[in-house]
């Protein structure tokens, strides 16, 4: 059934699971927490709280995400979400996440396949970053960044850290494979640096290239053949 749910748009087949759990999903008038059910397109009637769903042509979104906007579907708090910046029809959801106050490349679909294929620790996806510290890296912290330190109990490391702008150490930049919640700025708060800006500019494949903070742009089917090639 979470198969159906992410073909239908809702969410990733994860994310699909908790709606299950969560009794949130009925299925011709009952309530269905059984994953293993097949879903009949044609004749069963499925509905998520109450509001009738069903498959999507699939949609692919790059969003060059600003500040001020939760990396999510909805927010119990009542704060933008990044949502508000895509106008489609279509039912789509974040990929992945970055943090309220974070920028840069954010992918949002309806494919629920492709999320979970983007996101999955065994596709080791590069992420890019470009961080503003409050004070300048030392030799030593990077090279230690980059060797490994522990983290979360096991020992974690930034794939590579370069300074876009010369003699601005204040100004770095890191690819890393982690998708871990705050990974980057926790690492960099491990040995004692503040984290006072941060911005995604690759993810994968995947760049901002030309488009402007706020602003979104429909992938082509060209690029997501490409990218489930790769």
């Amino acid at each position: 059934m979470n198969k159906y749910l992410s073909e239908c748009g809702v969410a990733s087949r994860r994310k699909s699971e908790e709606l299950i759990k969560e009794s949130r999903i009925s299925i011709n008038g009952r309530v269905i927490t059984d994953f293993a059910y097949e879903v009949s397109a044609d004749n069963d009637d499925v509905k998520l709280d109450g509001e009738k769903i069903r498959p999507e042509k699939k949609v692919y979104y790059l969003l060059n995400k600003p500040k001020g906007f939760i990396t999510s579907t909805a927010d119990e708090k009542g704060r933008r979400t990044v949502l508000h910046l895509i106008n489609t029809d279509k039912t789509i959801f974040p990929v992945g996440r970055l943090d309220y106050d974070t920028t840069g490349v954010l992918l949002l679909t309806n494919d629920g396949d492709f999320a979970n294929s983007i996101t999955h620790p065994s596709r080791k996806i590069i992420r890019e970053y470009v961080a503003g510290l409050d004070k300048e890296l030392t030799k030593e912290h990077r090279e230690r960044l980059i060797k490994g330190i522990v983290l979360d109990r096991r020992k974690s490391f930034f794939k590579k850290i370069y300074f876009p702008k010369k003699k601005n150490y204040k100004l770095v930049a890191i690819e890393v494979e982690e998708g871990r919640n705050h990974f980057v700025k926790r690492m960099f708060n491990a040995l004692g640096y503040e984290v006072r800006s941060l911005e995604r500019i690759r993810f994968g494949d995947f760049t901002v290239g030309k488009l402007q903070i706020g602003k979104s742009r429909k992938l082509s089917y060209t690029e997501i053949q490409n990218y489930l090639r790769s």
